[in-house]
């Protein structure tokens, strides 16, 4: 797969990516514990080793974006998952987003709504029904940015942060 907007190349990620996957998942990994400092180390989510593993992997799907003839400034990766039987949910496949990342120095240049033309564009070939993500409630930007791109919430997820107590036990 390979698509291309006037100035940015999306392509399936190889081995030489590996860097540059590993500055944006740092990236990511701040941008989270900015955030979320209680649930979030900074640091990057996958090792060079992990990552080579899921670039092999035909359960995942690992994009990205560059300008042409240059190093990537953007990532998508996506899990192809099946739903095959349950007692509520019909069978389905989906495609999860699990990472949107574009390099802070070329965000708002379209390389965000490449790599997102890009994922739907796998959706739509690998027989999805949907594709789906998580957004954090401390990255309001990137809730903007996929409601800009036709998602909508599908369910919420909720919380409460249990206090801190001197006292143990029951």
């Amino acid at each position: 797969m390979s698509s291309q907007s006037p100035f940015y190349t999306v392509r399936h990620a190889e081995e030489r990516d590996i860097p540059v996957l590993l500055r944006l998942l740092e990236q990511i990994s701040r941008l989270h514990h900015a955030g979320r400092p209680d649930l979030f180390h900074v640091g990057t989510k996958y090792t060079a080793d992990e990552l080579r593993a899921l670039l092999r992997d035909a359960a995942y799907v690992v994009l990205v974006a560059a300008p042409d003839g240059g190093e990537a400034v953007g990532y998508a990766l996506c899990e192809l998952q099946e739903t095959v039987h349950g007692h509520v949910l019909v069978p389905h496949r989906t495609l999860y987003l699990d990472d949107l990342c574009v390099d802070a120095s070329h965000r708002g240049r379209g390389v965000g709504r490449c790599l997102m033309e890009a994922v739907k564009e796998v959706a739509r070939q690998e027989g999805c029904y949907h594709l789906t993500l998580n957004v954090w409630a401390c990255n309001p930007q990137a809730e903007a940015f996929y409601r800009r791109h036709g998602l909508l919430p599908q369910k919420t997820c909720m919380e409460w942060v249990v206090p801190a107590s001197s006292e143990g036990g029951f």
